[in-house]
């Protein structure tokens, strides 16, 4: 195996190096020479080598040693059922023997995604006329800005074409969504991000609100530096602003008290079209059906995926409404067909699988049971802000983040390069717990819905002991110096 340096600078210690580089098992030995892993430091992962997974049940996964985690992360924000459900795999059995694909080109269909198709239709947060299949979340945004584009050139405004995300919203790693996504690492050395997509300021009340700004008026001023951007760059042609109504990769950050109401005032006034991307929040994540429905968004057009299936099988879908579809129709009649479709829209075992899965939430009322559980998991969440390593915890539902600082007065971050977040994950791996390491070193918290009351708390007391064992190491090793 090629070894990489490490070296550090000088008089820095890497939290846990020793540690972390481990006897390598045979599987992940093969994985490093195999496999290019999303999201991973690759020249690291090349000493660390990977944790391989090898079961789940429950809320629980199992590595290749048969060491049991907490999925605090429900995968990546969307096994929202938990690990091994039966019913979903009987469904998937079963349609897989009665039809394993078929696709929706032209004009072709089949009932799975039909009725899927009625179901969301019947359960969006605002009136939506037709849904679009895809495979991913990234397909479903990348999805609507060829739409939004689309639309535009049917309504004769061919300037009307440039689409505002925020700093820190995440939407996907397509070339269009990744544009659209406002963090750094998904721009540098990618060339991107593409033409005509424009980035407004991060709803982050902790971070960016000047010292005394109460929330509705830090509300109001990103209303109004949106605005001033619509009008600098001529609100002819601004076509759409996307939004997660929680920022979920960005570091779970909660919209303050106002934000969509008045950044809907602002869109409304320049017939803006407002895209919510519910890939994180769909189905229940809130403690509502939709995290639209928690902010009082009225989205014109909707992305959804991940908790779609549980995350049983990938499959996403845009929702639009229908002045977006009847442009749709007029361009198809002009060209003589619309132009864009995915092998997979649609696949016959995905979306039964959905529609089974929609069914479990509703039979089983998922969402009102996140909505009772919520509470508890919110004040365990709230305690960890008195931690010395805690600036700010922030949450709703059963998501939520703690943001490590170096100086709680100051909320001063760490430098990137003392890796404390890296640290803490590590140390809630050996405490048999699965979380993630967001932007300024925020721990994501995102577990299966199904997780009970028992569990929550299990979660919540092995991150204190990760926090503890993070926090010696900080003193140990004076990581708080600037």
């Amino acid at each position: 195996m090629t070894k990489v340096d490490l070296t550090l600078p000088p008089g820095l210690t890497l939290p846990l190096m020793s540690e972390m580089i481990m006897p390598l098992s045979n599987a992940a030995m093969r994985d490093i020479e195999t496999l290019v892993h999303p999201y991973t430091n690759l020249a690291l992962h090349r000493e660390t080598g990977p944790l391989v997974i090898n079961r789940g049940e429950g809320v629980f996964v199992y590595d290749e040693h048969g060491k049991a985690y907490l999925e605090g992360m429900a995968g990546l924000w969307c096994a929202a059922l938990g690990y091994g459900n039966e019913e979903l795999a009987e469904v998937a059995a079963r349609q897989i023997r009665t039809l394993s694909f078929t696709h929706l080109f032209g004009g072709k269909s089949h009932d799975p995604a039909i009725e899927l198709a009625e179901k969301l239709k019947e359960i969006a947060p605002s009136p939506m006329s037709k849904v679009f299949f895809t495979c991913s979340g990234s397909e479903a945004n990348d999805t609507q800005v060829k739409l939004i584009w689309y639309m535009n050139n049917a309504l004769g405004r061919p300037q009307k074409k440039k689409i505002i995300s925020r700093i820190k919203g995440y939407h996907g790693v397509t070339i269009a969504s990744a544009s659209l996504t406002g963090l750094p690492n998904n721009h540098i050395d990618f060339d991107l991000p593409i033409p005509g997509i424009l980035h407004t300021g991060t709803p982050h009340h902790y971070r960016n609100a000047v010292p005394g700004e109460s929330e509705v008026d830090f509300a109001t001023r990103l209303a109004d530096e949106l605005e001033a951007l619509i009008l600098k760059e001529g609100p002819e042609t601004i076509a759409a602003f996307i939004a997660e109504p929680i920022m979920g990769a960005g570091g779970v950050i909660i919209p303050p008290t106002t934000y969509f109401e008045k950044i809907q005032e602002v869109l409304h006034r320049h017939d803006v079209v407002l895209i919510a991307d519910e890939v994180i929040c769909g189905f229940g994540r809130t403690g509502k059906m939709w995290g639209s429905q928690t902010f009082d968004m009225q989205p014109n057009a909707l992305s959804c995926a991940k908790a779609l299936t549980s995350a049983y099988f990938p499959l996403g879908a845009v929702m639009i409404d229908e002045r977006m579809y009847d442009a749709l129709v007029s361009e198809s009649r002009k060209i003589g067909t619309f132009g864009h479709g995915f092998t997979y829209s649609g696949h016959p075992v995905g979306s039964a699988m959905a529609l089974k899965t929609i069914e479990i939430y509703q039979r089983e009322r998922i969402v009102e049971k996140v909505a009772a559980k919520a509470p508890q998991f919110q004040k365990r969440l709230k305690a960890l802000a008195d931690h010395p390593l805690v600036g700010e915890t922030r949450g709703i539902g059963l998501i939520g983040a703690l943001e490590m600082v170096a100086d709680k007065t100051s909320k001063r971050s760490f430098e990137a390069k003392k890796m404390v977040g890296a640290a803490c994950i590590k140390h809630c791996e050996k405490e048999g717990l699965i979380l993630r390491n967001l932007p300024n070193d925020a721990i994501g918290i995102c577990p299966p819905l199904v997780i009970s009351e028992a569990e929550i708390d299990l979660l919540f007391d092995r991150l204190t002991t990760a926090l503890d064992k993070t926090e010696a190491d900080v003193s140990a090793q004076n990581l708080r110096a600037a």
